[in-house]
């Protein structure tokens, strides 16, 4: 009797330990099947097909010649997609004080999907999942600026000229100029209708004609928000500063931004804003559903 009592008891335990067992085993496998949903899924097939249509279209024109080479000399746009997801901190200083955007963000440069949060509360974020723009945060001195508007707009300055590689974009090649001292191939580039949340935007990209590396861009502000009956913020032009390389693409560590004055010297007029870069990095995986609305969050009209 105190055998079988004993045996029963042992079966208990082993079949606890068995259970146990099973269940840390498909804790593991739920732990997996969650990293390998959160991890950068874009097929090689589809970053060579993507990169090849680029080539073909830019390659056919003399505007697209001058920026894939530019494409080329700040790493590839191969090596720019195949990186994964981009994550920088972008400290956005208007010198008068008024309007500074400090942020750091994570992109999908694939799809255009970003999520910032804020430098001194990091659960104030902000973001765009591809169709809608959202926000959470404490309340309304978390980010005092549109969050909606600027959700992609430090990666129009940082992926610059990558960010130029989708449809819907025309380029026009103008006459060179000479730029601090360095002869400039001129690119403008223009969007058709519906491209985008500002498609009258414009930008105007100065590639150095000897490293085919973006030496400054001018460009205008037309965010229909904020000129509900048309027009555009006056024209400036930004000005790279010191370069870096992350994962073999050249980045700006940072740029000045001047308002735009051709009748001075090398086009710049006042010094407006100030512009660091720093923190950057790559990387292929982000937690899962990392660009979608969180609970809590508003979504912004």
């Amino acid at each position: 009797m105190k055998l079988t009592v004993k045996l029963v008891s042992l079966f208990a335990v082993l079949s606890f330990v068995a259970c146990k067992e099973a269940s840390k085993k498909e804790a593991a496998k739920s732990t997996v099947t969650q990293t390998e949903k959160s991890e950068y899924q874009i097929p090689d097939s589809w970053i060579e097909k993507r990169v090849t249509s680029a080539s073909n279209r830019l390659n056919a024109t003399e505007a697209g010649k001058v920026l894939w080479g530019a494409m080329e000399a700040h790493g590839g746009l191969k090596k720019w997609y195949a990186n994964g997801y981009l994550s920088f901190r972008f400290n956005y200083q208007p010198l008068n004080g008024k309007g500074i955007r400090d942020s750091y963000q994570t992109i999908d440069t694939w799809s255009n999907k970003a999520r910032h949060n804020s430098i001194t509360d990091k659960n104030d974020i902000f973001g765009w999942d591809g169709n809608e723009a959202w926000i959470k945060a404490k309340d309304s001195t978390s980010f005092e600026y549109d969050t909606k508007f600027w959700a992609l707009t430090p990666i129009y300055f940082s992926g610059q000229p990558f960010v130029f590689d989708g449809k819907g974009v025309n380029l026009e090649l103008l006459p060179q100029v000479e730029f601090k001292g360095a002869l400039q191939n001129v690119v403008k580039v223009t969007y058709d209708k519906g491209v985008g949340s500002a498609p009258d935007d414009y930008y105007i990209m100065y590639i150095n004609a000897e490293t085919n590396l973006v030496d400054a861009f001018k460009y205008i502000v037309s965010y229909p928000e904020y000129f509900p009956e048309g027009g555009h913020a006056p024209e400036k032009i930004t000005v790279t500063q010191e370069t870096t390389t992350v994962n073999g693409i050249v980045f700006a560590k940072g740029f000045k931004t001047y308002w735009s004055k051709p009748e001075e010297e090398n086009g710049l007029g006042e010094y407006i804003t100030k512009i660091d870069v720093s923190d950057i990095s790559f990387s292929n995986k982000v937690p899962e559903n990392y660009f979608s609305k969180p609970n809590g969050a508003e979504v912004l009209k």
